[in-house]
């Protein structure tokens, strides 16, 4: 069966380690809608964080964000689907991290806030250098985080805690799976324990988009590097894991591509498009 539909993550996946898009994996993606193959983005940034350089590219229609919280279609800017945290496990976020060493960042119908300091110093939180200019240029800064996300309980789309240390996303990530109820928690970035609606995650996301569009799960490909994306890798016809990718990520997939610093995607997709123009079997 020819696949028809490739769910790309993005950072640390189809963008670089300075998160760019490079020129090898933009003229492969061109190549595939060209082809008639449908390239949808799967990544758990908001929709107003997605970057320019991919959005731009001609014939990329849909946006899964926020790690499966919501679908969008680019084209018609309507959100297909959207499942907003419960008010009831926020309370429950707030009340588990009361005196822990964290910070927040939230997004409500996919604008992202987080805490004035975090933005100002994000390598202070725990955040990689490199990634600065997509937290400064993405995130509106709030004094309080907390008190805005109580005030917003009821709006949003997920939340992500900043720890400054693996050992403490650790600890945390099991507090919260036992204590608050109707989650679904991920980590794609080291410093973000990133949490949304039970029904959420990129595999379920993907499952409405392929139905939506008429195509069955065999006729997806699905990209990624990190834990947010193994659910996908795992329900897509063919997994593609870059050579970066986490343990966990890279045992979901079913082949291994190049880093993402070395046109990893690009390697994936004219792999993609090879067997398809062949009519054979993944």
């Amino acid at each position: 069966m020819r696949i028809r539909c490739i769910a790309l993550d993005l950072d640390k996946t189809t963008l670089n380690s300075e998160g760019h898009l490079s020129e090898r994996n933009r003229k492969a993606m061109e190549q595939a809608i060209k082809s008639g193959i449908q390239i949808a983005v799967a990544s758990g940034r908001s929709l107003d964080s997605l970057p320019g350089a991919v959005l731009e590219i001609p014939g990329i229609r849909y946006a899964i964000t926020s790690n499966g919280a919501a679908v969008y279609d680019l084209k018609e800017k309507v959100c297909l689907r959207q499942y907003k945290l419960k008010a009831e496990a926020v309370r429950d976020i707030l009340r588990e991290t009361e005196g822990e060493d964290v910070t927040f960042e939230a997004f409500i119908d996919g604008k992202p806030y987080a805490e004035k300091a975090y933005v100002e110093d994000p390598v202070r939180f725990g955040a990689m250098p490199q990634s600065i200019p997509y937290i400064q240029g993405t995130r509106k800064p709030i004094p309080d985080m907390r008190e805005f996300i109580g005030k917003h309980a009821e709006e949003l789309d997920c939340i992500d805690v900043v720890v400054k240390s693996e050992e403490h996303k650790q600890r945390l990530w099991k507090t919260l799976e036992k204590c608050v109820g109707d989650v679904y928690i991920t980590s794609s970035v080291k410093q973000l324990l990133e949490i949304s609606d039970v029904n959420a995650g990129k595999d379920a996301a993907a499952e409405f988009l392929i139905g939506y569009l008429g195509m069955s799960r065999e006729e997806l490909a699905g990209f990624g590097d990190g834990h947010n994306d193994s659910g996908l890798l795992k329900y897509a016809g063919i997994g593609f894991a870059v050579e970066n990718a986490s343990v966990e990520c890279r045992e979901a997939a079913d082949r291994i591509v190049a880093s993402n610093d070395e046109d990893g995607v690009a390697e994936g997709i004219e792999y993609i498009l090879k067997v398809n123009a062949a009519d054979r079997e993944f």
